[in-house]
């Protein structure tokens, strides 16, 4: 019984000595006491990269067209000498849309005021389409610096544009050049003026 207490009084004892706190040999020709070689510059860590420049704010997204305020006006329709016309705007002031049948062209006519003096990019977005297209200036309209001229955008009376337009639900969103975005309620003169020209 003795012996087995000395041998584990032993074995104690040797295994604490592997836990001495002295410091580790001094690696071979370097002496005991001087600065540690500086790390090579191979495994220095990758320097920092620097931030990306910052981007334009988007476009808003098509699926937060919806929250965009609504223009201010109302639509308006009348007969005319070729089909008939719906007007948006306030009363009093200029439209600032106006959705025209033209049954001598069979074509409905998108027309606004905008600046410039050849095509220009225009998007219509409406609940289940949107279309990109280009913006002329209107037949007849006068050279203007500096001044809005009259823009159209002509689609073939049944085109389907025309019925997203008509029955989107309760807005859609005329986009023309660098002119005010515009953002109309979907009311039933639209409908009646595409219906005109069919």
């Amino acid at each position: 019984m003795k012996i087995n207490r000395m041998a584990l009084l032993l074995a104690g004892i040797t295994g604490l000595g592997g836990c001495s706190s002295a410091p580790p040999p001094a690696a071979q020709g370097t002496p005991q006491g001087a600065p540690a070689a500086a790390p090579r510059s191979d495994h220095l860590p990758p320097a920092p990269r620097p931030a990306p420049p910052p981007q334009p704010a988007p476009r808003v997204a098509v699926s937060g067209w919806r929250d965009l305020p609504a223009t201010p006006g109302s639509w308006t329709y009348a007969a005319e000498g070729t089909g008939s016309a719906a007007r948006f705007g306030q009363p009093g002031a200029a439209p600032l849309l106006v959705l025209r049948c033209d049954r001598t062209r069979a074509a409905v006519i998108l027309q606004r005021a905008g600046l410039g003096s050849g095509q220009v990019p225009a998007t219509i977005t409406a609940s289940t389409m949107q279309r990109r297209l280009s913006a002329a200036p209107a037949a007849g309209a006068p050279a203007a610096q500096n001044a809005a001229i009259p823009y159209e955008i002509a689609l073939a009376a049944r085109d389907p544009l025309l019925d997203a337009m008509a029955f989107s639900r309760g807005r859609f969103l005329v986009e023309m050049g660098g002119a005010e975005t515009l953002v109309l309620p979907a009311w039933s003169e639209i409908g009646r003026v595409i219906e005109d020209c069919r």
